[in-house]
């Protein structure tokens, strides 16, 4: 029996539905899981050495997200998000977070800001290390914490929200093809925009940055497909066997 590829264990230190979650949108981002294929909460409960129980609380919690629709009798069919799904979730995230953005700029203090940085350059290490579940967590939280200045929750956690649905398609070939460092850079350039004080510069840098990642997921869906197919060719997942495929 294998295993799912970059995935622990879980322990019972955290809430196991919590951990289960976490695992599952690590595995769905990095393409692990194949779009418009279904899982048992079984098959999914082995790799993880835990009850199906966790695994199936955890799927309700990606379903009530559009991450995954549950399939009677059978498990969880992960949702395919097409490109109109995605010019619509970046053309929501840009109404919000370029104003933000600026706002942010003229508000913000100087230490406020400079607490993004770690992050910032985490994204940046991430990307050079070919990281990508930590690159995501660290371009999540740097956005997020962002957006937080402005000092309103409930935007928060609609973007966050947002971020979840349009999850990057491809990554791991843009990866391979060395074009997710210059998209983790611009979150450095990003911030020192906004440490000048110019809103109007920070929010034409965060224009550009939200084109480049929608570019980047063009780019990552066009490379996953064959020749006369419209399906994304996601990597085949280790340690889900076909088996475990409804």
């Amino acid at each position: 029996m294998g295993e799912l590829k970059h995935r622990s264990l879980i322990t019972a230190q955290e809430r196991l539905r919590d951990q289960v979650a976490h695992q599952l949108r690590a595995a769905l981002v990095a393409g692990e899981l194949r779009p418009g294929s279904v899982y048992s909460a079984p098959g999914l409960a082995a790799d993880f050495g835990v009850s199906a129980t966790p695994v199936r609380e955890a799927m309700l919690d990606l379903a009530r997200e559009g991450l995954v629709e549950p399939v009677r009798n059978k498990g969880f069919r992960i949702t395919e998000v097409s490109e109109r799904d995605l010019d619509q979730y970046t053309e929501i995230r840009a109404l919000i977070e370029v104003p933000v953005v600026g706002r942010v700029t003229r508000t913000a203090d100087r230490a406020q800001l400079e607490a993004l940085r770690p992050a910032a350059l985490e994204i940046v290490a991430a990307a050079r290390a070919h990281d990508l579940i930590g690159y995501l967590e660290a371009d999540r939280r740097f956005h997020l914490e962002l957006l937080g200045l402005s000092g309103n929750d409930r935007l928060v956690e609609t973007v966050g929200e947002l971020r979840k649905r349009s999850r990057l398609y491809g990554l791991t070939r843009l990866d391979e093809r060395n074009q997710l460092l210059p998209s983790a850079e611009e979150h450095v350039e990003l911030l020192d925009v906004i440490l000048t004080g110019d809103a109007e510069a920070a929010e034409s840098c965060m224009a550009r940055h939200l084109g480049h990642v929608r570019s980047l997921w063009a780019e990552g869906r066009d490379e996953g497909r064959d020749e006369g197919r419209d399906e994304p060719l996601v990597p085949r997942p280790q340690g889900i066997a076909g088996a475990r495929r409804a």
